[in-house]
């Protein structure tokens, strides 16, 4: 089983530190945990998918959910691509990390909305 350390420090501030030959091993952090991501997409995606559903979110979800296939119409947060958005949580344990990702995508509605019930399944067979 491989386990990678997350990046704790800012990619962007590391990249331009290597562009400017001024990284140092002090500017580069990594802390212990897992992080699990649950892709929401649109149903019929990849082939067919409609446009233009309201996507609507409860509490602090916004905070880790990073959107790709939406754009604002009209003040409102509106599906236009296939994959729609990602949730994102980091966790002491990949177990954790992914509870935390289900629980959140049920905190955020669109019509056609859909999701993979399996994400993390493998690794997760893989440490027993």
């Amino acid at each position: 089983q491989v386990v990678l350390p997350l990046l704790e420090s800012d990619l962007l501030e590391i990249m331009q530190a290597v562009t400017n030959e001024s990284l140092s091993p002090d500017m580069v952090k990594f802390s212990d945990g897992c992080a699990a991501c649950v892709i929401m997409a649109s149903r019929g995606y990849p082939e067919s998918y409609a446009k233009g559903y309201e996507i609507t979110m409860q509490g602090d979800v916004m905070d880790r959910t990073y959107v790709a296939g939406a754009k604002l119409d009209g003040g409102r947060l509106v599906t236009s691509g296939g994959r729609v958005l990602g949730v994102t949580n980091v966790a002491p344990t990949l177990e954790e990390a992914l509870k935390k990702s289900y629980d959140d995508v049920k905190k955020i509605d669109f019509e056609g909305a859909t999701y993979r019930h399996d994400i993390g399944a493998k690794a997760l067979a893989a440490r027993r």
